[in-house]
């Protein structure tokens, strides 16, 4: 069997159990990983970018580590590296997951659930739900569903394609590390700073590549992928993050919608450019993002393992 069937099998078989299944219920590896590394940071803290770099790169690369002792202990055994990498995937996908948080948003709102979907809103974005009214929840949600089709999804799979069970390992641990101290605030300026660069660098190729797929697979949520690469490519960059505003425009051109405001974080505020030139969005544009989300990371999954399969009996990280 060449080398590179083992990974392959498990890219797809991965996405198929998170497909299925969405995250496992107990136990959560990934869960676990956050624990840890918010233990580690209650006594490394420092408001230092030195002791932040030092943070990250333990982390990060104990994850990358434990990625490569799977991979060397699986080279000859090529049922045991399907098995493996197909586990590590279902692991670090979260695409499912993102879907039915969001289908929970779409379904509160269409009951006029407004308490109940604002508390529901944590579970997708990190600005403050209090006093958000139904337009604001549905924008919300559309971007979060945006982005994190490509931080959830399309990034854990692009990387399990360039590196295997390390690159797999590797990039959920730094976006995890992310989202627990890469965000602006006094404690994580400085601290979180080398974790909110290396996720910048490692979502920099995803979140383009999630923007293609979305010009590629806007008909599937009955869009326009002229205006997805139209979007993409006039708006994208206005975004004050270097990958997010990627995917936001995209899905915004391909819903023919528009995304952007004012966007609150506990007691920072932030206005955010307009990307995309139609009108705001409304509750049923949450299920059509939706749709097109899975249609952008089931498609970047079948690529993915195509990838592997594409790299030849010769290639040692099969």
């Amino acid at each position: 069997m060449p080398v590179t069937v083992p990974t392959a099998a498990g890219l797809a078989l991965g996405a198929v159990a998170d497909l299925l299944l969405a995250d496992p219920r107990r136990g959560h590896p990934v869960a676990g990983f956050g624990r840890a590394a918010a233990g580690l940071e209650r006594r490394v803290w420092r408001d230092s970018r030195a002791a932040g770099a030092a943070y990250t790169l333990a982390c990060v690369g104990t994850a990358t580590a434990q990625g490569t002792a799977l991979h060397r202990l699986t080279a000859a055994r090529p049922l045991a590296r399907t098995a493996v990498t197909a586990a590590a995937t279902w692991t670090v996908l979260g695409g499912t997951s993102l879907d039915r948080a969001a289908v929970t948003m779409a379904t509160h709102l269409e009951a006029g659930d407004l308490p109940v979907a604002r508390a529901h809103l944590p579970t997708l974005a990190g600005r403050d739900p209090r006093g958000l009214g139904e337009p604001e929840l549905v924008r919300a949600t559309v971007e979060s569903v945006a982005e994190n089709t490509s931080d959830a999804a399309v990034a854990p799979l692009f990387w399990g394609a360039v590196a295997g069970l390390p690159g797999l390992l590797g990039y959920r641990a730094a976006n995890t590390l992310d989202a627990m101290v890469g965000y602006r605030s006094a404690r994580y300026e400085r601290f979180g700073w080398a974790s909110a660069r290396l996720d910048d660098v490692l979502n920099w190729a995803p979140a383009r590549l999630t923007a293609a797929l979305t010009v590629l697979t806007a008909p599937v949520a009955g869009g326009s992928a002229a205006g997805a690469w139209h979007a993409w490519r006039r708006d994208g960059a206005a975004h004050p993050s270097p990958n997010a505003g990627r995917c936001e425009a995209a899905l915004a051109g391909a819903l023919g919608i528009r995304l952007g405001g004012r966007n609150v974080y506990g007691s920072r505020v932030e206005e955010r450019p307009t990307l995309g030139t139609g009108q705001p969005p409304v509750r049923g544009d949450v299920r059509r993002a939706t749709r097109l989300s899975r249609a952008v990371w089931t498609t970047a999954a079948a690529l993915a393992a195509a990838s592997r399969l594409r790299r030849g009996p010769r290639d040692c990280t099969g």
